[in-house]
């Protein structure tokens, strides 16, 4: 099992931004396949954003649902061992418990293609 820990949420007003981490304890984020899913209340789970790269990690893509394309941004620091995912122009409907996953192999942005996941962070966006 490999421990994946988000942290970085919290309350937001709208408009407002905020930066989630994942961290894997101090081990290797070297998977082909990173990516940030939600899930808000009542609502299945959902794909945010994924990051593809190839296996020397010399290329990569990146995928965003269309409802947080222009305001996230997903990156990964292989020296900090993190994924981040940068959230600007934050919406009330962008509250959701927010999770990182990660799987081998470049896999379409779908949560049934993820093998390890977080436990989530929550983020709330409310005036």
């Amino acid at each position: 099992q490999l421990p994946l820990v988000e942290s970085g949420g919290g309350l937001v007003q709208p408009g407002g931004s905020l930066r989630l981490s994942c961290a894997a304890s101090g081990r290797s984020l070297n998977y082909d396949s990173i990516g940030w899913f939600r899930q808000a209340p009542g609502k299945e789970r959902e794909a945010v954003s994924c990051i593809n790269s190839n296996s020397d990690r010399s290329d990569s893509s990146t995928y965003y649902t269309d409802s947080v394309k222009g305001r996230f941004t997903i990156s990964v620091d292989n020296a900090k061992k993190t994924v981040y995912l940068q959230m600007n122009s934050l919406k009330s409907e962008d509250t959701a418990v927010y999770y990182c996953a990660v799987a081998w192999l470049q896999r379409p942005c779908n949560m049934n293609e993820y093998d390890y996941w977080g436990q989530g962070t929550q983020v709330t966006v409310s005036s």
